[in-house]
């Protein structure tokens, strides 16, 4: 009688991840960095910035109703996007920037991801206990102690959702006002849901997913080897020093093992939950903590520290032969580096001058196509443009309107006796206006003429134009 053999799996089950709190100079980093970055997402909206009487009041806001930007004195309107579009480009110039000089930092240091999952464990450790406690947690079958453990800890990560997901929608509307709606129950359905679905990703990402986010749902671990050389200085394990491993009573009897005790702390504390000790992996996030460990038990075996410590490749060959590594300026400004590093300032400095030189006002020019001109009763050939009039001045300001002195047109406001529109502050107003040609004018048998509208703002000297086309008729 034969038996089935069971197919192989294509998939192992996921084992989970409980890394071990560790004390050093690279976890106090994270520590501030996710105080710094915490803090400035949770506070910001709250920031008030003063624009005037007839603006908000909320230094970050971004305006969705009014399709504005606000960054405390800076306003970026929808046709201004390049604004935008800069910063984006300056990101990714910085990400391939410190990828390159120190590997996946943006990962191991300033990523949500990993700022929230390592609050998440944080949590996750004051309620459950360290490693050991919460691996034997993890295995114990369910009774009222963890299912208490289980439901506390699920509890404070649902409040830290709920302030994320309310913290981000703080930054479309005004935070006081929202907030006040939120809590009595007449805010907008929109914001209710936004809240419920940032808090539940960010239960999920930070608390049940953790590292299964950076391993397979996030690019950047696959295109961070095209980023990389032999010069980026990233985590690594001198294993031209640690082998080979071997527990401390070997070490005492034979005298030929490395400094590596294999006492598994390094593995304990990543929160990846690899091995460094078996080279550069994609999974690593550069964070450091293994640094922390192994030098911590370096010290207290007394062993110099660094057997793992951010290095080179290049420096492999000098240590193996006892020679110092070359300095980190050395390896970080190298062509890769400098070229990005030129390309991101330039990015940045014309996005400021673009600012610094961008008018207060500003016009644009719709001709209306249907018809594409009109003939009046006396022969007079009419078009007709619709005009945007924008006044990015925190007051009300009245606008002249006028054309180009050659043009030999005649110009008419709809809804005014004159040329002059009074435009709300911080607004952009849609106008009607028309423009005629004599009947004997030259412009009226041409085809196509061109000519410009001016438009000066009268409290000022600031002044815009717009060139567009007078449609005649040929025959």
């Amino acid at each position: 009688m034969s038996t089935q053999q069971k197919p192989d799996q294509l998939y192992a089950s996921r084992e989970p991840v409980f890394p071990r709190r560790v004390k050093g100079k690279f976890r106090n980093l994270k520590w501030v960095i996710m105080i710094v970055t915490l803090g400035i997402y949770y506070l910001a909206p709250w920031i008030r910035w003063d624009r005037g009487p007839e603006l908000p009041g909320q230094a970050i806001l971004v305006d969705l109703a009014n399709r504005r930007f606000f960054f405390f004195w800076i306003e970026i309107w929808p046709h201004e996007f390049y604004f935008i579009a800069g910063l984006l480009i300056m990101a990714g110039l910085g990400l391939f920037l410190f990828t390159s000089a120190m590997g996946r930092v943006w990962c191991g240091y300033t990523c949500p991801q990993t700022v929230w999952t390592d609050l998440f464990i944080l949590v996750e450790r004051w309620i459950e206990g360290d490693r050991n406690a919460r691996v034997r947690l993890w295995n114990a079958k369910w009774d009222l102690r963890k299912l208490r453990l289980r439901l506390t800890k699920w509890a404070a990560w649902a409040l830290i959702g709920l302030a994320t997901g309310g913290a981000w929608v703080f930054y479309f509307t005004d935070a006081p006002t929202l907030l006040v709606n939120l809590v009595h129950g007449t805010a907008h359905p929109i914001a209710y849901t936004t809240v419920f679905v940032l808090t539940a990703t960010t239960f999920f990402f930070g608390g049940i997913a953790r590292e299964q986010v950076c391993i397979y749902a996030c690019p950047w671990p696959r295109i961070q080897a095209a980023m990389m050389d032999e010069d980026t200085i990233t985590i690594g394990y001198r294993s031209w020093r640690g082998e080979p491993r071997g527990k401390m009573k070997k070490q005492a009897d034979d005298g030929v093992q490395g400094d590596c005790i294999d006492c598994m702390a390094c593995v304990n504390v990543c929160p990846m939950g690899i091995d460094i000790r078996n080279g550069q992996q994609m999974e690593c996030i550069t964070c450091g903590l293994c640094i922390d460990a192994c030098d911590d038990v370096m010290a207290k075996i007394g062993k110099p520290r660094g057997l793992i410590d951010y290095l080179a490749l290049k420096d492999e060959a000098l240590e193996r032969e006892g020679k110092p590594p070359a300095s980190v300026i050395k390896h970080i400004l190298r062509p890769r580096t400098i070229l990005y590093t030129a390309l991101w300032t330039l990015v940045g400095m014309g996005l400021v001058f673009a600012l610094f030189i961008r008018p207060d006002i500003d016009i644009g020019v719709t001709p209306v196509r249907n018809p594409t001109f009109v003939v009046k009763s006396d022969g007079t050939i009419r078009n007709v443009y619709d005009i945007r009039l924008r006044n990015k001045h925190g007051e009300a300001r009245p606008f002249g309107l006028a054309l180009n002195q050659d043009a030999g047109f005649a110009l008419d406001v709809e809804g005014t006796d004159g040329t002059v529109v009074m435009v709300p502050a911080d607004e952009m107003a849609i106008i009607r206006v028309y423009v005629d040609a004599a009947p004997d004018s030259e412009a009226a048998h041409e085809e196509r003429t061109e000519f410009t509208f001016w438009v000066t703002d009268l409290t000022g000297t600031e002044r815009a134009f717009a060139e567009t086309i007078f449609n005649g008729r040929t025959n």
